[in-house]
């Protein structure tokens, strides 16, 4: 069966990461893919998909978004043209701004079966009536990344599993799942001083990184000798050090800039707690990646983290917004290595249910339901 999986750029980030998985579980299900980004693209996204089996249609060939009235002609002629080139029977549209529109363009092109994933909660969106009627009239499924996800876009929620009957018209949660390749740690981690402490993110203010290193500031007064190992780049980098600088906490920070897929795993193996102070998160793919290493999640109250994070059982969670609580739970597990060492095992376990293997097992079912 031939799918079109549409997205709107393909860059670094963890939706992208997502559909990629999305992918490699089709071609794995014996599908013929051809993935369609509508804007943004980067080479070396777009060679990971080729490298999964997916052709790929970069509809912009300068990478440039387009809005507005000349926004919507521009989708249509190119969904119009990869439909007559391709063929698909079902299309996958990642319901990521443009959302909506992509949806409608499809079903006036003629095709039947599609299906919709949103990245995100509700909260974005300012009129849920259009995802109503999206889900009620334009689309197969709609599927959500979390229940938490669902409920705040239909009032309810529901897992799906193989034994599910696909109405005429459905929602339900498909959780993220850890990469294809990406293996859970075998055995058990102890703990010991110095701590070290990681950040694995876009170092943008969304993902809440103004606040780790005032939070690492506090720890370190606390713990002396107390690392950092900061993973990732972004528009925040040159103010994070000046942070460190002026909170004189410069010395045992290691900035490790962008890092590709493969190599995070090295860097997960030197993290012991990991934070996630994130101001919005979707799902929270860093935290299942850490928790298979065995590291402790403390992370933001917020998005789809609740869900991915058993506070007190595999992680913590902390207010939003507040540096203070950030420190005061990093001290208090510091301050209880068997604690930590129980929340590690945990957390191992709880990586168990996201694994890549699950999620195409879902996945290829519920094509498996289109499909008849």
């Amino acid at each position: 069966m031939k799918v079109l999986v549409c997205i709107p750029c393909l860059m670094t980030g963890g939706t992208e990461i997502q559909t990629l998985n999305l992918v490699h579980a089709l071609i794995d299900g014996r599908h013929k893919v051809v993935t369609a980004c509508y804007f943004e693209y980067n080479d070396a996204m777009t060679s990971r998909f080729k490298d999964a089996g997916s052709e790929v249609v970069c509809l912009s060939p300068e990478g440039k978004r387009v809005s507005g009235l000349k926004g919507i002609m521009f989708l249509y002629k190119g969904l119009k043209k990869v439909i007559k080139d391709h063929r698909p029977y079902i299309a996958h549209v990642q319901y990521m701004a443009p959302g909506a529109m992509p949806i409608i363009l499809l079903r006036m092109l003629g095709m039947r079966n599609i299906i919709a994933t949103a990245h995100t909660a509700a909260d974005i969106y300012p009129n849920l009536r259009l995802v109503h009627f999206i889900q009620k009239y334009c689309v197969r499924a709609f599927t959500c990344i979390t229940e938490l996800a669902e409920k705040s876009f239909f009032g309810s929620s529901r897992l799906y599993d193989e034994k599910l009957i696909l109405k005429r018209r459905n929602h339900f949660t498909i959780h993220n799942a850890l990469p294809k390749s990406f293996e859970i740690m075998s055995g058990t981690r102890n703990f010991a001083m110095p701590i070290t402490i990681g950040v694995v993110s876009r170092l943008e203010k969304i993902k809440g990184m103004d606040l780790v290193i005032p939070a690492y500031a506090m720890i370190s007064r606390h713990h002396p000798g107390t690392r950092l190992i900061v993973v990732g780049g972004g528009t925040l980098k040159d103010s994070m050090t000046e942070q460190a600088r002026e909170l004189d906490c410069n010395s045992n920070i290691t900035w490790a800039g962008r890092q590709p897929q493969e190599k995070l795993y090295d860097w997960y193996r030197q993290m012991d707690i990991v934070l996630m102070p994130s101001r919005s998160e979707g799902f929270g793919l860093t935290a299942i990646e850490a928790m298979a290493h065995g590291c402790i999640v403390v992370a933001s109250r917020t998005g789809g983290l609740p869900e991915v994070v058993k506070d007190m059982e595999t992680g913590l969670l902390h207010k939003p917004e507040s540096v203070e609580d950030i420190s005061e739970k990093v001290i208090a597990l510091m301050n209880n290595p068997e604690q930590m060492k129980r929340y590690s095992g945990a957390a191992v376990n709880a990586a168990g249910k996201f694994t890549f293997g699950n999620y195409s097992g879902l996945v290829n079912n519920l094509y498996g339901k289109l499909e008849k």
